[in-house]
């Protein structure tokens, strides 16, 4: 049995791909939630394809979430892999979009299902999204670093490169793959402050959107993720201004970004003192 469910075939004109996935890659929620925007946006609603579950995940650590309608019927919500496809009349390519959960299991089948659903759907170029937590500040740009199939993809864009080795996510793994299917496809990695680790950081989602948007010569209004990337740095700053050692703090670490020197020090106290005041702000 085919793990790829395809509920119909797009008609899509030289498509571009954009591909996310919430867990390990996922740092304040800012690769999925990039996503996640560009769904949103685009007013898609019902996936063309979807990758079931029963292969990839280990539903102890992906359990799948009961919902109840209006009317008390209740269902199941399972960690499935989703693509979707925008027909973009204003533009002379369309855009194919995928978001899931990191699996489980079976990463290098799993891996394989999502470029066949790539080339069987004609898709010329793709970039990959993925964050993670570095010593950085929230009042700073976002820094963006790439990795490519290609070099060259990474310096006609003007991207920080990485020389980092070690373990990877399934983004790392879906890079290869594409490779291996001679895909020209951009990994894009934006770096969140570890102090708001706790919290989804609009200001990564926007980086990220607006990053893979310039890649791919995508047209996207991105004046809603924009308000809320202000809205989420006045929130910080105002953290900030409640507490002086907060304050001394982000101000240390952003003189140690300066100086090439990021090595910060601070207690857990502080950390969750940040976080904690977030999470009891009210949503705007």
């Amino acid at each position: 049995m085919d793990a790829v469910h395809r509920f119909s075939k797009p008609q899509l004109r030289r498509p571009r791909a954009i591909i996310a996935f919430e867990g390990w890659n996922d740092a304040a929620d800012s690769a999925s939630g990039s996503v996640n925007y560009l769904v949103e946006q685009l007013d898609l609603v019902k996936p063309f394809a979807a990758i079931d579950p029963e292969e990839f995940y280990d539903f102890q650590a992906h359990r799948p979430h009961v919902e109840v309608d209006d009317g008390g019927t209740r269902s199941l919500s399972w960690p499935m892999t989703r693509f979707f496809a925008a027909q973009l009349p204003d533009d002379d390519r369309d855009l194919l979009l995928v978001v899931g959960e990191e699996p489980s299991f079976r990463w290098k089948t799993y891996a394989r299902h999502i470029t066949q659903v790539l080339v069987e759907n004609d898709v010329e170029s793709a970039v990959l999204l993925g964050a993670f937590i570095g010593q950085v500040s929230h009042a700073a740009p976002v820094p963006v670093v790439g990795v490519a199939t290609d070099p060259s993809l990474v310096s006609s864009q003007g991207l920080m490169t990485s020389s980092y080795e070690g373990p990877t996510g399934i983004v790392g793994v879906l890079l290869e793959a594409c490779r291996e299917v001679g895909l020209p496809t951009l990994s894009l990695w934006a770096a969140t402050p570890h102090y708001l680790a706790a919290n989804p950081n609009p200001s990564a989602m926007l980086a990220l959107t607006r990053t893979a948007s310039k890649a791919l010569n995508l047209k996207v209004d991105l004046g809603p993720l924009d308000r809320l990337s202000g809205e989420f740095v006045d929130r910080v700053n105002r953290a900030l201004e409640e507490s002086g050692d907060l304050r001394e703090y982000v101000a240390q670490l952003e003189d140690a970004n300066e100086s090439g020197n990021l090595n910060p020090e601070a207690s857990e106290e502080l950390l969750s003192e940040i976080e904690d005041f977030l999470r009891e702000q009210p949503e705007r």
